[in-house]
């Protein structure tokens, strides 16, 4: 077996025992594009090998789904499958995992009429609320990984041949996921014990507002009382430890729903279901999105941001360090599951319950009395640099140094 298929087998085993980290006669539900396959098979056997009892492939297509998007009427777009979506529930309701490959076109749609984006979007984010909801909640494991495909690695890579693409792409990917190490597992635990250094000193804290500064950014955010800090490893229901994000380097919170002011600029594209949004910024008062410029997306960012009345509210900030691996190969990966880890980052719409003390346990009118914001949509957007300065104040009204020139001061 050559290096190669020995990072393969690798990759494979991290997303199912570090990843999901499947038990014994445990449900699996990966989704996948079909581009994928050859991967998807390595990761079934080792589920499998784990003790899966039963592995469902949900395949799509994006030939198939831009030829729907091209030809398809208006209307069609207006409703989501609800068998799927209650096969899915189901799946949820019996505790299985969920495995996400993520590796999608970042131009599948760059054409496309905005509106049929829009419609088809939020009718899959109702259609799936109630499946995200386990996710969110830490009710179930779950775990995002990528590989290259070809028009995602080329638009990467756009000067090199297909094959060199590829191969380029999965050497950075092996790379960010530590696949490249002598003991991948090992160096992921050792990762973790360092996030969680970090997470501890946050929680110690208790921040009651951070601040962001660099250029065309000034943003104040409140955090809600009793918010916890997270990092990269979670525990379901069960107590069953898993990693949703493969590669991940940030640490997280949820932001008070009415407690965001200020401008904060874009510094990465988002890749927003096939459409890339660029050099765009947000102005909030009282939590709320007021106004808002893209060069690159504007259709699509107003849609995005008219999804529903809580889309204009922040539902993430993450801190992430500027010298991170991500970020060091100085690679624009136009795929949120990386880009978000070279970067500080805030996702716009719902938050993640777990992020409050007990809550988990909340309806979504008690979170949002707690400021816990619910939407139909979670947009991670990356807004961090080599400039970013963030300040952290406590109750007490004493500012401290959180990060310096984009990396941790402490």
């Amino acid at each position: 077996m050559n290096q190669f298929q020995q990072n393969l087998e690798k990759y494979a085993e991290l997303a199912i025992k570090i990843g999901v980290n499947i038990q014994k006669n445990q449900e699996l539900l990966i989704m996948a594009p079909i581009e994928t396959a050859d991967f998807v098979r390595k990761v079934v056997k080792k589920a499998y090998e784990s003790g899966a009892k039963n592995v469902h492939v949900e395949w799509s297509d994006e030939e198939i789904t831009r030829t729907k998007f091209l030809l398809a009427p208006e209307e069609s777009f207006k409703n989501y499958p609800i068998w799927k979506a209650k096969g899915y529930i189901e799946m949820a309701k019996r505790g299985c995992g969920v495995l996400s490959i993520s590796a999608s076109n970042p131009d599948l749609l760059k054409d496309i009429d905005p509106k049929k984006i829009a419609l088809a979007n939020k009718a899959s984010a109702m259609a799936l609320q109630e499946f995200r909801d386990y996710m969110q909640n830490n009710i179930i494991s779950w775990a995002i990984v990528s590989i290259p495909t070809t028009n995602w690695a080329l638009k990467i890579f756009p000067n090199e041949t297909t094959d060199k693409a590829i191969e380029k792409l999965w050497n950075a990917i092996f790379h960010v996921t530590r696949i490249d190490t002598k003991d991948p597992i090992k160096a992921w635990e050792d990762h973790l014990a360092q996030l969680n250094t970090k997470l501890t000193i946050l929680n110690r804290k208790k921040y009651k507002t951070i601040y962001f500064k660099a250029p065309g950014t000034d943003l104040a955010i409140d955090l809600p009382k009793g918010h916890i800090w997270w990092g990269a490893d979670a525990k379901n229901a069960n107590g069953d430890t898993f990693i949703a994000n493969i590669p991940t380097e940030e640490i997280y919170t949820v932001p008070a729903k009415y407690g965001v002011n200020g401008t904060v600029c874009s510094t990465k594209p988002l890749n927003y279901h096939g459409t890339l949004i660029d050099n765009f910024s947000l102005t909030f008062k009282d939590g709320k999105v007021i106004d808002f410029t893209a060069e690159t997306g504007y259709e699509t960012l107003k849609n995005m941001l008219e999804t529903d009345e809580e889309a204009k509210y922040l539902g993430e900030v993450a801190l992430v360090p500027d010298h991170s691996p991500i970020s060091n190969s100085n690679i624009l990966f136009y795929n949120t599951l990386f880009d978000e880890n070279a970067s500080c980052h805030l996702a716009l719409g719902s938050a993640y319950p777990v992020c409050l003390e007990k809550g988990e346990t909340l309806s979504k009118e008690e979170l949002d009395k707690r400021g816990c914001n619910s939407s139909l949509i979670h947009v991670d957007f990356m807004i961090g640099s080599a400039d970013m300065s963030i300040d952290g104040e406590t109750e007490g009204g004493i500012k401290e140094p959180i990060f310096r020139n984009g990396n941790w001061a402490f």
